[in-house]
């Protein structure tokens, strides 16, 4: 057996199982598809169930992969131990009603004793207790000493997962000597020692099970392996853990060299580099594949992570951000057989780094005030209530508040944290729920008995429709008349409803001699459509026939801007990458509004690089269709389904070609080329991790273009520039001019100040031998003042001197000491605070010169008339 690498294993494995007619596939993604019992991939087989429950046909009847996994149960015992990790690789191969028992024995055997050539004499195989069939095949069909046979109980070797697929299975262990062992003469497989490794699990899936413990055969059964990656590596690198391993001790190795700590020296500092080891590992990967930090569900198990692993730098010396360095070895350790870690390494490292950079803002504060607590109190529990403020106020999960004081012995009231954490959230939903449609929809207009409207606004604007019902101050009326706000209910309506981020329809209802204006309109719960209205001439009652007739233009910039979010969020995601989703919107006549989860502002470029391929979308016009179809065929056609709303069996679909599509209620242009064109006038933030980008198309686009040029043209005339296209060259010569001016002014103020001076020091008073000086001048510059005590100080040796001005009613003070004053202990910033404070200001600087500000003008002059008793009293207490 020799030495082999962690990447030439997973290699090995893949290419022996391709030999055997296995299908390689890529690792799944972390984030698992179309699953909502799992919150991460915890296992090989996991992203595969369905092809296991025939749900969906796999590509090929045998595969093999190798399948990144996360678990983190037990996230607060990695580093304490060794063994534990929440990163790990699971090599596989599956076989969905092909091959079974002779055939995954064999090449099991066949792996491990030619291929990685490990002593038959340290291999051990396990079965399940009852399968007979798996003990013949392992000693008589494959060769395996009977004594190297070990049969479990059903705790240990029978796969089972409520009712479904199960089966009994094998295990492979290694042994790796008596050295490793506990030293008991009963030492076996099983043991809880060191001594037998379990290293390949093979599960025989051959019974359905009722959940009642009854079995029946299946038609066709299943091979599910597994067997951990890192755990292989140990074996054939004769090392006891997973951190000593190639690949995870490189990465070790460089969190050492940037902390200053060896591995092995210290058994505090261990734990430590083997949190950060490990949770590097883990979160490199998890944002590869999109996860993102947040306060709730895979991103928080992202951000615990990340901010456990500072945490624990912390404790080895290092308070700067230093995680995100550390990504550069996870990538390359990983690169030969995840090449997407390379094509996204900036995202991560970037992502990384903000994370680290604003917990490293509050981490210090939440650790003193967690220590302040321990100190003050002597307390054996932690409340809610503070556990809750370390939360909201300085971000620290509950999880790592727990850990913190699991070390000193504190425990944490954790249901009280979690009832206030409960009503945060109530609170929030309600503010939200106050601040949008529902609020209105509150006022609880009794529409009873009154069937759902139907929309037809899709393809019409303008009908002919019933009132059915009429309310007016929240209460239901037979009629309305002139001048009356009123709210409209029709059995059918052009008039789109505010939703998704889509404003409404305005527009009008005609019947006879009366003119109904509507200026919105909203869905109630029961799909009825309620027109908000004034009436403007005569009257409209129950049961009256209307022409309804929406604003066609303003429809019409609406539907380009609505196409508009939708070429602009599939843009995004190709620029970024897929991490971005929409996190709100508004589409009205005039801009197009979007929010999407992105932690860091795009550069010129990437801003550059998203108008570009909108705008190619729209000129290229590609047909904008809108179809209606079962939730499961929008899914299997890759819509993307946003605001996490609930949807209904049918959804429709809007389409723009293979590049953008998506779950939409919303109207839109039937082809992107009417978009017109399309122009982002900024991109900002508007919460942590979610940016705002605002932009025009279609006419709106024109009057921008338009007001820009005037606007280039205004400028241009002010600069006295005839072509436009000359206006920086202008502005340059301009600005060149106005730093001649500035120079020249400079000059001009140093000879005033020289004369000034002079003037000045003909009415210096002394004070035992110290000249001083004071004078008040107007609207005299901040740096004419300091200018004209510079000259001050260069006429006389021995001069304190403060010169005061009211500059667009500031009141400034500047002081200058010379060396000789400064000598007798005069100090220019004591001085101008004492003189400031007279006028109710502050200041200080340099003992030689300083300046300070005032802000009782009127008590400028009595400030000044201070100075000589100020100086004589620092000079007698001196």
């Amino acid at each position: 057996m020799q030495y082999m690498g962690l990447n030439e294993l997973r290699e090995k494995f893949l290419s022996f199982m391709e030999s055997k007619g296995h299908l390689r596939l890529p690792s799944f993604p972390l984030i698992p598809r179309d699953d909502n019992s799992l919150l991460l991939i915890n296992s090989g087989m996991a992203p595969m169930k369905k092809y296991f429950t025939g749900e969906v046909t796999p590509p090929r009847n045998r595969v093999t992969t190798c399948q990144k996994c996360i678990r983190t149960p037990d996230i607060e015992r990695v580093g304490i131990t060794a063994r534990h990790g929440t990163y790990f690789e699971m090599l596989g191969n599956f076989s969905f009603g092909d091959y079974f028992k002779h055939e995954a024995t064999a090449w099991a055997w066949e792996f491990f004793t030619e291929v990685l050539e490990m002593p038959v004499d340290k291999l051990y195989v396990s079965i399940y207790q009852d399968d007979d069939e798996a003990f013949d095949i392992w000693t008589k069909e494959v060769g395996v000493d009977p004594t190297h046979m070990v049969r479990l109980g059903k705790e240990d070797n029978f796969w089972e997962h409520g009712s479904g697929p199960c089966g009994p299975c094998s295990e492979i262990y290694f042994d790796r000597g008596d050295e490793k062992g506990c030293g008991k003469p009963d030492c076996h497989v099983g043991c809880e020692c060191d001594r037998f490794v379990e290293v390949w699990n093979l599960v025989f899936s051959q019974f359905e099970s009722d959940g009642n413990g009854n079995y029946t055969e299946l038609a066709k059964k299943n091979i599910d392996t597994g067997m951990g990656l890192e755990r292989l590596a140990c074996v054939m690198q004769g090392v006891d853990n997973l951190f000593l391993v190639d690949t995870v001790q490189n990465i070790m190795k460089h969190i050492s060299r940037i902390v200053g700590v060896q591995y092995g020296e210290d058994d505090k500092k261990d734990i430590s580099l083997r949190v950060i080891t490990d949770h590097i590992r883990s979160t490199t990967f998890m944002i590869a594949d999109g996860v993102m930090p947040s306060n709730e569900g895979r991103g928080y198990v992202l951000r615990r992570l990340l901010r456990r692993a500072a945490r624990h730098g912390r404790l080895l010396g290092r308070s700067e951000p230093f995680l995100y360095q550390v990504c550069d070895t996870v990538i390359q350790e990983n690169a030969s057989a995840y090449p997407e870690l390379v094509e996204k390494k900036d995202y991560i490292i970037k992502l990384i780094r903000v994370e680290e950079e604003n917990f490293a803002k509050t981490i210090d504060a939440g650790l003193n005030m967690l220590q302040d607590i321990i100190e003050r109190h002597e307390v054996s529990t932690l409340s809610g209530e503070d556990a809750f403020k370390l939360n909201d106020t300085f971000g620290f999960p509950i999880d790592l508040t727990r850990e913190i004081l699991a070390e000193k012995g504190i425990k944490v009231d954790v249901e009280r944290f979690h009832e206030l954490m409960l009503v945060q959230k109530q609170r929030s939903r309600q503010a939200r729920k106050n601040a949008g449609e529902d609020a209105w929809v509150s006022d609880s207009i009794d529409f009873s008995g009154i069937s759902a409207t139907e929309f037809i606004g899709y393809t019409e604007y303008a009908c002919e429709s019933k009132v059915v019902a009429i309310a007016k101050d929240g209460e239901r009326v037979d009629r309305a008349q002139e001048g009356e706000n009123v709210v409209i209910a029709l059995d059918r309506t052009p008039f789109y409803a505010e939703s998704g981020g889509q404003v409404a329809d305005t527009g009008a209802l005609q019947a006879g001699n009366c003119q109904i204006d509507v200026d919105d309109v909203k869905k109630d719960p029961s799909g009825i459509y309620m027109h908000m209205c004034v009436v403007s001439t005569g009257t409209i009652a129950v049961g009256d026939t209307v022409n309804t007739k929406i604003d066609v233009n303003r429809r019409q910039d609406i539907m380009r801007n609505h196409t508009a979010a939708h070429l602009l969020q599939a843009a995004l995601r190709e620029v970024l990458g897929t991490h971005v989703q929409q996190a709100g919107q508004l589409v009205n006549e005039d801009i197009v509004r979007f929010d999407f989860t992105h932690f860091s502002s795009m550069t010129a470029e990437e801003l550059l690089a998203v108008e570009k391929r909108v705008n190619d979308i729209i000129l290229e016009g590609i047909p904008v269709t809108c179809t209606e179809m079962s939730i499961d065929e929008a899914k299997k056609k890759g819509a993307m389904a946003l605001f996490g709303e609930k949807y209904g069996d049918v959804v429709r679909v809007v389409e723009a070609g293979d590049f953008s599509k998506e779950f939409c209620g919303g109207t839109h242009v039937d082809n992107t080329a009417k978009v017109g064109m399309f122009k982002i006038k900024q991109e900002g933030s508007v919460a942590s991790g979610v940016r705002r980008i605002e932009a025009v198309t279609g006419h709106n686009f024109l009057r921008y273009l338009n007001n820009a040029i005037m606007m280039i043209g205004q400028a241009a005339s002010a600069l006295h520039v005839n072509n436009p296209f000359e206006l920086v060259q202008g502005a340059l010569r301009m600005m060149e001019r106005y730093k001649e001016m500035e120079k020249e002014l400079e000059k001009l103020q140093e000879e005033i100040a020289k004369d000034q001076s002079g003037a000045i020091l003909d009415n210096a008073e002394e004070v035992q031998g110290t000249k001083v000086v004071t004078a008040m001048f107007n609207n005299a510059p901040a740096e004419a003042l300091r200018k004209t005590c510079e000259n001050i100080g260069e006429a006389i040796e021995d001069v304190v001197a403060v010169l005061a001005s009211v500059t667009d009613g500031k009141l400034i003070f500047c002081c200058v000491c010379t060396k000789s004053a400064i000598a007798k202990g005069l100090k220019a910033g004591n001085i101008v605070r004492a003189v400031a404070q007279i006028a109710g200001g502050n200041g200080g600087g340099r003992p030689d010169l300083a300046m300070a500000g005032g802000k009782d003008i009127t008590k400028a002059d009595e400030a000044l008339y201070a100075l000589k008793g100020i100086v004589e009293k620092m000079l007698t207490n001196e």
